[in-house]
């Protein structure tokens, strides 16, 4: 942490209340201006790799703000950030595509941490020798050689490394100095003398790696000097902080969903503004059966102002007739943005909507060449369209969901409602393949019900990270009675997960799936086939649209 000058930052925040046309609260302004100012945070530059998320989850594991921008996203001022990381790619640096940092200010000038293309980058354009493997280097390896280094402390000889790549390191850039190999790879790892910049030819972010969060730890705490501060109890001491000189005296109209995201994000906000906060719930005939009304009375006694709208009607004659995924999302999104400014209008003077946006839904949302691929759209992210008069406020954007609960559990709220499954923005519209009407929304809830009220009446519920059934488009034969039968085909999903990024089914018992099966076979008319789906992500998503 930088030795802060106070009587120049004073006169610094001087300054900043003027750019700040003098809107916000003074002593708030200060805060937020020191705190900006004191703030350790890790910059890690996304050259397309499918870990890139998980390099992000580990640094937040270690109390150490990160976040992670886009390979030609550098911003100009590096003033707040402490260290840098680059992630891997599927790109080769020696392919006419291979992705071009502009690493001018980075290099030689902050800590700086390569990963795997990274590693690959500053060897074949700083002196060094990239090309293709003689073996397969993927999977699991140990580190064989171990150089006594600051970088390696605490990493045993024979630590298990995970490698994803095709090209190697033949020859180290100049002024490098070898710090680890494995039986394969010589140039496991080196360093870069007279800076502080080093690289690894493996992936430390992954489970696989055993020592990898040590390596991190070598490397932002003690080589970079990174403070691990990053704690809900920080967050939400900034954040509010930030709401009140962000939003000032003005309203803002939450889109409440009653889950966890926009219940800790709507509390968050009270605290911030108080009465100024009002809260919308949207019915949009998408939502879990009876949600809507149970919503409502969960939040009574938390001083949340808020309003029930049942626009379902107006949502079910939007999403007539459309059956693919990615125009079903939108079309939601859209109404969900006409419903809320028509509400909106109804409260005087509100300029602000509030959202409950995690960072997974800003990560899978965005596409530029070379950085993590887009899964989905997401309606909660992004601008609103021009006659939408509200600026977008989202104090959670930074988030994944395990910190946000954690953030939730400081602000006091209820732990059975932060231990709620996560339930998408669109609802039962994407657990519905094919197109959607009022008959197949009324057959899933009820399928819905009886899975996730089984796994609450068997103690199941809170050892899964998110369930749900989806309602598939294909019909199947079957007997019942005498006679046969050709009905719906259902689908049981039940993941383990941290934040969403990544997902491994559950291994529910087979007498828990028998008993389930049954019931939704017997009680629900037109299902005649349950199947449980045993994907994990990657490769396949936590939901099938």
């Amino acid at each position: 942490m930088k030795i802060l000058n106070f009587p120049i930052l004073f006169a610094e925040c001087i300054g900043f209340i003027v750019v700040k046309k003098m809107r916000e609260n003074f002593f708030v302004v200060c805060v937020k201006y020191l705190f900006l100012h004191m703030q350790h945070n890790v910059l890690i530059l996304d050259f397309g790799s499918q870990y890139t998320q998980l390099i992000a989850r580990r640094v937040r594991e270690l109390n150490i703000f990160c976040e992670i921008l886009p390979y030609n996203g550098i911003p100009e001022d590096l003033s707040a950030y402490n260290a840098v990381i680059l992630s891997g790619s599927p790109y080769s640096v020696r392919s006419e595509e291979a992705l071009h940092p502009d690493l001018t200010q980075i290099k030689g000038k902050l800590p700086l941490l390569a990963v795997c293309y990274g590693a690959q980058y500053l060897a074949h354009f700083f002196g060094g020798e990239v090309a293709p493997s003689d073996t397969r280097e993927y999977g699991r390896a140990n580190l064989a050689f171990i150089a006594a280094d600051p970088f390696l402390k605490d990493i045993p000889q024979n630590s298990q490394v995970w490698m994803s790549h095709s090209d190697t390191i033949k020859a180290l850039p100049t002024n490098a100095v070898l710090l680890a190999s494995t039986a394969d790879v010589t140039n496991a790892a080196y360093k870069i003398e007279g800076e502080q910049t080093y690289a690894i030819q493996f992936h430390p972010e992954v489970y696989h790696s055993t020592d990898g969060a040590q390596l991190l730890k070598n490397f932002l705490v003690d080589i970079a000097g990174v403070k691990q501060d990053f704690t809900p109890a920080s967050f939400v001491d900034e954040t509010i902080a930030d709401l009140r000189a962000k939003v000032g005296s003005e309203k803002v109209v939450l889109a409440l969903s009653g889950g966890v995201d926009s219940t800790v994000a709507a509390v968050l906000l009270s605290k911030a503004i108080g009465d100024n906060l009002h809260c919308i719930f949207v019915n949009n005939g998408l939502l879990r059966k009876n949600e809507f009304a149970n919503v409502l009375k969960q939040y009574e006694g938390m001083g949340l102002n808020v309003k029930g709208v049942d626009a379902s009607q107006r949502f079910m004659d939007a999403l007539a007739g459309q059956d693919d995924p990615e125009t079903k999302r939108k079309t939601i999104g859209r109404v969900f943005i006409e419903v809320f400014d028509d509400e909106s209008k109804l409260i005087k003077d509100a300029t602000f909507l509030g959202q409950g946006t995690i960072y997974p839904d800003v990560i899978e949302s965005i596409s530029v060449k070379g950085p993590s691929a887009t899964i989905k759209s997401h309606h909660n992210v992004g601008g609103l369209p021009d006659f939408m008069k509200l600026k977008i406020v989202e104090p959670l954007r930074m988030l994944f969901k395990d910190e946000v609960r954690r953030v939730g559990a400081s602000l006091g709220i209820d732990p059975e409602l932060l231990g709620r499954h996560p339930f998408p923005g669109p609802g039962l519209a994407i657990r519905i393949l094919g197109d959607i009407t009022p008959e197949k929304v009324s057959l899933l809830q009820e399928v819905d019900a009886i899975f996730i009220n089984g796994l609450k009446e068997h103690g199941l519920y809170n050892s899964v990270w998110q369930a749900g059934a989806i309602l598939l488009p294909v019909n199947s034969v079957g007997v019942m009675g005498d006679e046969r039968t050709y009905e719906k085909v259902v689908a049981l999903r039940a993941v383990a997960s941290t934040d969403g990024m990544t997902a491994d089914w559950v291994h529910l018992p087979y007498e828990f799936l028998m008993e389930i099966s049954n019931k939704i076979i017997n009680k629900v008319k037109g299902v005649n086939r349950v199947v449980y789906d045993i994907s994990s992500k990657p490769p396949a998503t936590i939901e099938w649209e």
